[in-house]
């Protein structure tokens, strides 16, 4: 773990003692089954000025507080108009879905009773795009390459609006938001304190290439904390599910409690999808258990954002992941490898069988080496938010003919000289002595990280295939498995040897056993 997650580890450690020393007047102030007969009527704490409600043909949700037994009144004012019938205030909340509105704005939603009103001015509809994980998604703005460039385009993007969730834990499910860190926003080039200068970078960029491609509003949730696992993030259904009881003594690291007070809170929200940033903390932290923790979590937020909006958010919304960048040059350990390959539910690629409708955005080949925020925080943020765009385009939007995914293997063939990959798309192939690695095994079993790995270099290639060299294996071995870009830093910025033919897509890493060979892509000569 480096600097800047040991600052919020401490961070949260004096955080944890002040939200201790509050739990039960915080808990009071927001369950619904608190006296509320002097409650004024309000909206939930992530609704405001300037926000973005989600478009047809889903059906926006809204909710918020009120006196007990009221009944409460949303209307919609602007380029349509629309009103609901009458709701009650029960347990001090009310709650309604809106018809569905299409992309547009401005509207002004009110929500009224008899006595009261509560107005929300400047309300879009566009899509809203849920944003989570630890540091690399919570990386701000300021800090990315080029970053008074990007502040001075905000201008720009007036209807890609902003809200981020503030830091906060919980050991219950709450039902609203301990706080709020950044209300609605229209991004300005601003660099003063609770501006699009401390917004997530992934996040905003994402936003803005997809206003780029949609051309109708964004909004865009940031809900992400620093040096946390994905087990702070999961609900006790999903990580049961992989057997994670155990939890770390660490605040921020113990089970759920980021789902409690920063996830839950937002399920009625309806949500076009979201994006993720997140794994290193896992690298050392249930590492063997990320290719079930992962996909339980996608496969668990899923359904309770799809029955928290009464349906309106999909049962199965897109869900789009950074690949693990990189951290230690010249490091020989196997946990950020081992990371990048659980993400995918150990197939390699995604969308696959396990992890239906997610797109991933490649980043071992961003490193960043004199990134004064430590080097397990590259701050090119731009092309991975680029790459994830693209694989949005084709998973979210169905756009055909968008290329989102790198080469990856579709054969393998192997003698005893040598090894041939045939990729399932042409590729650009750059001469490395050592990206390929094969296991030299004289058992037919599956090969292991203490098996006996060795260089494999390129030989020659053609359009779709490479083809290795497998000299160094002793004559008694056989090839009995291959891997690419297996170690935490395999290559310098932009220079693996492996990409698109459009030199945009960088293949992912992959590790292929030729035993057991049923079912397998392997080959013998």
């Amino acid at each position: 773990m480096n600097w800047s997650d040991r600052t919020f580890q401490l961070f949260a450690n004096v955080g944890c003692l002040i939200v201790m020393a509050i739990t039960l007047c915080v808990v009071f102030i927001l369950l619904p089954c608190v006296d509320t007969s002097g409650v004024n009527l309000r909206f939930a704490s992530y609704y405001g000025d300037h926000m973005v409600l989600q478009k047809s043909p889903e059906r926006a949700v809204l909710w918020g507080y009120g006196p007990e037994g009221a009944q409460v009144t949303v209307s919609l004012s602007g380029p349509i108009k629309q009103k609901t019938s009458p709701v009650n205030v029960t347990k001090g909340i009310w709650r309604v879905t809106l018809d569905p509105v299409k992309a547009g704005g401005p509207y002004s939603v009110k929500a009224a009773t008899q006595s009261s009103m509560a107005t929300l001015k400047d309300v879009w509809f566009g899509d809203v795009w849920l944003c989570g994980g630890q540091s690399n998604m919570y990386f701000k703005t300021s800090q990315i390459f080029n970053a008074s460039e990007e502040l001075a385009l905000a201008a720009k993007y007036p209807h890609v609006r902003i809200f981020m969730a503030a830091l906060n834990l919980s050991e219950t499910e709450q039902t609203d938001l301990i706080q709020v860190e950044l209300p609605w926003t229209v991004p300005t080039a601003s660099v003063f304190p609770g501006s699009l200068a401390d917004f997530s970078a992934v996040c905003w960029l994402f936003g803005r290439y997809m206003y780029e491609f949609l051309k109708y509003p964004i909004g865009l949730v940031e809900s992400c904390w620093g040096g946390t696992p994905v087990e702070a993030w999961s609900s006790p259904r999903a990580l049961q599910q992989c057997g994670l009881q155990r939890t770390r003594e660490s605040p921020k690291d113990r089970n759920s409690v980021l789902w409690n007070a920063m996830i839950h809170p937002m399920l009625n929200m309806t949500i076009k999808g979201a994006i993720w940033y997140q794994g290193e903390e896992n690298a050392d932290y249930h590492q063997d258990k990320y290719n079930c923790s992962f996909p339980a979590m996608i496969d668990d937020w899923r359904m309770a954002f799809h029955q928290g909006s009464e349906g309106q958010t999909a049962i199965d919304f897109p869900f789009g992941f950074v690949q693990l960048s990189t951290y230690k040059k010249d490091s020989t350990d196997d946990g950020f490898p081992n990371i990048r390959w659980h993400q995918t539910a150990d197939v390699g690629f995604v969308p696959n069988p396990r992890m239906q409708r997610t797109f991933m955005a490649v980043a071992l080949d961003l490193p960043d080496i004199t990134s004064p925020y430590g080097t397990i925080h590259p701050r090119d943020k731009q092309d991975v938010a680029y790459r994830l765009t693209l694989g949005a385009r084709a998973v979210a939007y169905n756009e055909k003919d968008v290329s989102f995914l790198g080469p990856f293997p579709s054969q393998i063939l192997s003698s005893r000289m040598y090894v041939n990959i045939t990729f399932n798309q042409s590729v650009s192939v750059t001469y490395s002595k050592d990206i390929f690695e094969i296991c030299c095994s004289g058992i037919q079993a599956p090969c292991g990280p203490k098996s006996f790995w060795v260089p494999a270099p390129i030989t020659q290639w053609g359009p779709t295939t490479v083809q290795l060299s497998a000299s160094l294996c002793p004559p008694s071995d056989e090839v009995a498995a291959v891997r690419y870009a297996w170690r935490d830093w395999p290559c310098d910025f932009k220079a693996c040897p492996i990409y698109s033919a459009s030199g945009i897509l960088p293949a992912p890493p992959f590790i292929f056993n030729r035993y057991p060979d049923k079912g397998n892509i392997w080959k013998s000569y």
